[in-house]
């Protein structure tokens, strides 16, 4: 009896590696991050940076899969103004408030039709660096982390990957005594490589 359950336990094993193996790819990815801080305190201009990282597409059926990422990506948004109203004192010759993040989204994708593609999930990003001089006295203006929802499409053609998507901001991302949000938005575009 023992010898048919460990038989039949490497059996299922073997067929779940192979499976697993067949419906599984890991790569890389680098694009553009037009990136924006939403509040009064900030422009509504758009703010063009950069996105580089990695990713793991885990199928869970022949149209479904999990891609969870690695990203580290920059945003920046330019000061209005405002920002004089929200805290008096400030960098005055500073104009652009510049973040760097390490960012997880964990998205579903959806196979539509050909190479076309559907994605959403969320994202967590740990705030990694942050330019100091917004304000005079050194305190932080920014949170350490950020929680956002992104969608897109994506297209997969053999194993490159081309994806767009949009990314919104749901966690105030300001650290400042004022009662003013922030929150981060972003559009990205991005090209990549699965192995």
């Amino acid at each position: 009896m023992q010898t048919i359950k460990t038989t039949a336990l490497l059996v299922l094993c073997f067929f779940l590696t192979v499976t697993l193996k067949a419906q599984f790819h890991i790569g890389a990815k680098a694009g553009v991050n037009a990136t924006k801080i939403d509040g009064k305190s900030f422009k509504e201009a758009f703010n063009y940076n950069y996105l580089l990282g990695a990713f793991a597409e885990i199928g869970i059926s022949q149209k479904l899969s999990i891609n969870p990422e690695l990203i580290y990506s920059q945003a920046s948004g330019t000061r209005d103004t405002s920002f004089k109203n929200v805290l008096p004192d400030f960098n005055k010759e500073q104009t652009k408030a510049k973040l760097n993040y390490l960012s997880i989204p964990v998205l579903l994708n959806l196979k539509l039709a050909g190479p076309l593609h559907i994605e959403a999930g969320p994202q967590f990003s740990i705030l990694t660096s942050s330019d100091k001089d917004l304000l005079n006295n050194g305190k932080d203006a920014f949170k350490k982390g950020d929680f956002s929802m992104l969608g897109g499409v994506q297209l997969q053609l053999s194993a490159f990957r081309v994806s767009g998507r949009y990314v919104i901001g749901l966690s105030n991302v300001s650290d400042l005594p004022s009662q003013e949000k922030w929150k981060n938005q972003a559009i990205q575009v991005a090209v990549g490589i699965a192995l």
